[in-house]
């Protein structure tokens, strides 16, 4: 993949939401202070099993069921919207006209990274976020165009998304994207 998840980023709003110090972070992944700070900073990327552990970490309780609420709204919602996890980018809820675009609907995707699907816009625009306070502090707001993803599984149509950040149960970030306007 040419482009990759943000994981330094994903990994300090983790990390703060969570009260954890970079030494501890350290600790649980048996890596150096140092390596957390040029993570966090986007000086250096972690590669392979610290990447997945880190990953990992973050995802730990995405089972939690304290989201049944919002997950609620998000399913009986008219509006073509979804909710993934800010920092894996994982589905969590899908709404019925978001999972009729889904090959197989959405419970198939559930659980699992929507990452490989973004187009090339929407790859921009994930970079654009490390400028902004998106990772700071949730309640956030961030619209953009995007173009054609290519993708028969879950199709990304040339339209005006908006993607708003909201805290979890869990201490995690989530990321609803709404889709307003498609031009097919």
């Amino acid at each position: 993949m040419l482009h990759d998840l943000p994981i330094g980023r994903a990994l300090l709003r983790f990390r703060r939401l969570n009260g954890i110090k970079q030494e501890h972070l350290a600790e649980l992944l048996s890596v150096s202070q140092g390596s957390i700070s040029r993570w966090e900073g986007g000086m250096h990327a972690p590669e392979g099993p610290n990447r997945d552990r880190i990953a990992a970490l973050i995802a730990a309780h995405a089972d939690n069921d304290g989201d049944s609420a919002l997950k609620r709204l998000i399913t009986t919602s008219s509006l073509a919207v979804h909710l993934v996890c800010d920092a894996t980018h994982i589905l969590l809820a899908a709404s019925p006209s978001r999972a009729a675009a889904f090959a197989g609907g959405a419970t198939p995707y559930i659980g699992t990274s929507l990452w490989r699907y973004a187009s090339p816009e929407i790859f921009e625009a994930e970079a654009r976020l490390a400028d902004s306070s998106w990772f700071d502090r949730p309640f956030q707001v961030f619209s953009f165009r995007t173009g054609d993803n290519g993708s028969d599984d879950i199709p990304v149509r040339p339209s005006a998304v908006r993607w708003e950040s909201i805290p979890l149960a869990d201490g995690r970030v989530g990321r609803v994207t709404t889709t307003l306007d498609c031009h097919a």
